[in-house]
């Protein structure tokens, strides 16, 4: 079986998860493995199976992975991906039923996998300044900022883990 590799990521945890699929996969088989718009687009073309991943953009992925998943007729898919909200299945579960939206009905989602992920610290100031230009906001804004602290730790070993764990699942 031939494959590729490839995510987009803003703060480095979706590219943390696509080297843990690395690590997971012989590299037998691999045709491509980088940045969506820097691997090689021929390369991509030609796998049989690609590994997606994709940071959530407003509860869906960037309209660069879109674009990317929207090309992949007849390939087995396999989405991996981060928010910054979360460790809540049903969340995860509803982010990734957005992204598949994006692929074609010729292809095949084999596996999938969501985990949470830091944020950048701007958002964490966003958060902080509602919470005190408008204090009605201030318990959202709190469980905001709580939610915002413990995806610091994210992706960690256990998400990376189970990530492993899945993707040789599909191998």
């Amino acid at each position: 079986m031939t494959y590729a590799i490839v995510y987009d990521s803003r703060t480095g945890n979706t590219e943390a998860l696509a080297r843990a699929v690395a690590a997971a996969l012989p590299d037998k088989g691999r045709l491509a493995f980088g940045r969506i718009g820097e691997a090689d687009v021929e390369a991509v073309a030609a796998a049989e199976r690609v590994y997606v991943g994709f940071w959530t953009n407003r509860g869906d992925c960037t309209d660069d992975t879109a674009e990317l998943l929207s090309s992949l007729d007849g390939k087995e898919v396999f989405l991996f991906g981060t928010c910054g909200f979360g460790a809540d299945a049903t969340y995860f579960a509803a982010v990734v039923a957005r992204v598949a939206m994006h692929v074609p009905e010729s292809a095949r989602i084999i596996g999938t996998f969501m985990c949470q992920g830091r944020m950048p610290a701007s958002v964490r100031e966003r958060y902080k300044q509602q919470a005190e230009t408008n204090p009605a906001q201030e318990p959202r804004m709190r469980q905001l900022i709580e939610n915002f602290d413990a995806a610091l730790e994210h992706p960690d070993d256990h998400d990376l883990a189970c990530l492993r764990a899945r993707v040789e699942e599909t191998a």
